[in-house]
């Protein structure tokens, strides 16, 4: 099994009640186990348009997929979410995001790993901290240093937490 870091957010619709279907929706994928889930955060959107803020929370997995497989995967949650893909860092539904696949490097442009902005998004470092502490960024060093230096607009935890599904692998 491959240790993964996802990232989820959604600023359109019932946003809480979207990061809670994603979690249960990437529990139920085949060869992949969910193992934690951070507290949600809210914050101002980061680029693009005017649109609302934005909830987002990090998934901490184990696959047995490969990273473009998993990709694949999660792309059919989005649209299982009503994501629509119009404008470059426009308001959506539902995204999620591999930040780190086991370390992995990728330049693909369709998947680059480990993911190009974690190492300056708040909403991403703080979620990740909180779930895990020494958590460390391949290229880039440790979350905590990251975090203290990152850029986190309005950043606050918010809404209720969110929980693995019971029964889940």
């Amino acid at each position: 099994m491959t240790a993964v870091v996802l990232a989820l957010g959604s600023n359109l619709g019932h946003r809480q009640d979207t990061l809670q279907g994603a979690v249960g929706a990437i529990a139920a994928l085949p060869d992949v186990r969910v193992t934690a889930v951070s507290p949600v955060y809210e914050t101002a959107p980061v680029g693009g348009p005017a649109q609302p803020d934005y909830l987002n929370a990090v998934v901490l997995a184990d696959t047995g997929l490969t990273a473009r497989e998993l990709l694949d995967r999660l792309h059919e949650v989005e649209a299982a979410f009503d994501r629509v893909r119009t404008v470059r860092w426009g308001p959506r539904t539902l995204d999620i995001d591999i930040i780190d696949f086991d370390h992995a490097r990728s330049e693909d442009p369709e998947l680059t790993l480990p993911h190009p902005r974690a190492h300056e998004r708040g909403f991403v470092l703080a979620p990740w901290h909180d779930v895990d502490p020494a958590a460390e960024l391949p290229g880039h060093g440790p979350v905590a240093e990251l975090l203290a230096k990152a850029d986190s607009p309005g950043l606050r935890r918010a809404g209720r937490g969110l929980v693995i599904p019971e029964g889940a692998p």
